[in-house]
Parts: C-alpha cells; sequence; structure tokens
C-alpha cells in the first residue's frame, strides 16, 4: 500500500541539499510529487509531498533524523485528502499590492477565515517600488470558497480593509 507524506524541510542552505534529500526518498523507495521550496534569510525551507510504500515509511523516517543538520517534520495523510482535492467549492485567486507595513496577511486572512474561505496556496514578497523606491508588498493566494459562500459580501469586506490598509486588492474566479 502507498502512503503518502508531506515533509517540511528547514536547515542552512547549501549546494547538493535538495539532490541528497531526493536521494533518501529515491532509495526507500519514493516518489516526490509535490514541492515548494525556497531559500530565505540564509536557511533552506521547504516542503514536499512524496508518496512511498507504508512499509518503507519507517527507514524513511530514520534516514531523515540521522540526516545532519536539516530539520525535517513527517505529516502522514489521513486517507480523507482526496475529497479536500476534488475543487468542491468556488476557485478563487487574489493579488494585492500596496506601501509594506505590518498586519496585512493578518488582516486580509482574518476576513477570508471569517467567510469560510480557506488558503490553498500563499506567496508573499517585498520589492522596491519603480519609481519611489519605497518597500511594497505584494502577495498572491489561490483560494477555495464554500460552494455557498457569498461572494460579493467576501469581496466588499475586502476591500473595505484594503482601504485601512492602505493597498490595491483583486479577487476573482480562478479558471
Amino acid at each position: 500500500m502507498q502512503k503518502n507524506l508531506v515533509l517540511t524541510v528547514i536547515g542552512p542552505d547549501r549546494p547538493g541539499l535538495v539532490e541528497s534529500l531526493s536521494r533518501l526518498v529515491g532509495e526507500h523507495g519514493g516518489n516526490w510529487t509535490q514541492s515548494r521550496m525556497a531559500h530565505l534569510a540564509g536557511q533552506f525551507a521547504g516542503i514536499l509531498q512524496i508518496a512511498l510504500p507504508a512499509e518503507a515509511v519507517p527507514g524513511l523516517r530514520a534516514a531523515l533524523e540521522a540526516s545532519g543538520d536539516l530539520r525535517v517534520l513527517i505529516a502522514e495523510d489521513e486517507g480523507d485528502s482526496v475529497a479536500r482535492e476534488t475543487g468542491r467549492g468556488l476557485a478563487l485567486k487574489l493579488d494585492l499590492v500596496g506601501q509594506d507595513r505590518p498586519g496585512i496577511v493578518r488582516e486580509i486572512s482574518r476576513i477570508l477565515t471569517a467567510h469560510g474561505v480557506n488558503v490553498e496556496k500563499l506567496s508573499t514578497g517585498c520589492e522596491s517600488a519603480p519609481w519611489s523606491g519605497e518597500t511594497l508588498f505584494r502577495a498572491r493566494a489561490t483560494l477555495q470558497a464554500p460552494p455557498d459562500a457569498d461572494i460579493d459580501a467576501l469581496r466588499t469586506a475586502i476591500e473595505a480593509i484594503a482601504q485601512d490598509l492602505m493597498v490595491d486588492v483583486t479577487l476573482a474566479r480562478r479558471v
């Protein structure tokens, strides 16, 4: 029987880190199916999904624990991920840009939660504004709203908070 695992990995960035991680997965009969990885503040941070034979899970756990400078958290699929990933509900995307300041993600996510919206992917970053050189904050998110969600009410709530945060936000259906 195949098991799906999600691994969260963090450690000092170095050449060959992804190769050593993928080698361990392969040595235990695993298949690397999805990942998101980044270099952040000198650290390597990643999340990946792998599939491997159930009997290989203990060996992979032991190998990852012995791998040295990486900290790895492993979560096993509880069996209902297919139901969560079938796309039931309304698929939305959110784009945000504005002058950076603390609390932007907190306030937007508070509104999303109040409307029962799940954040499936979130990418954020700061960059220099082309004209002024001020720090701009950008966020992109893919969202899943309940099938009966009131998208107009969600949009109104987001637009109201966007004015307070002084950011531009676009909320649209994903295609």
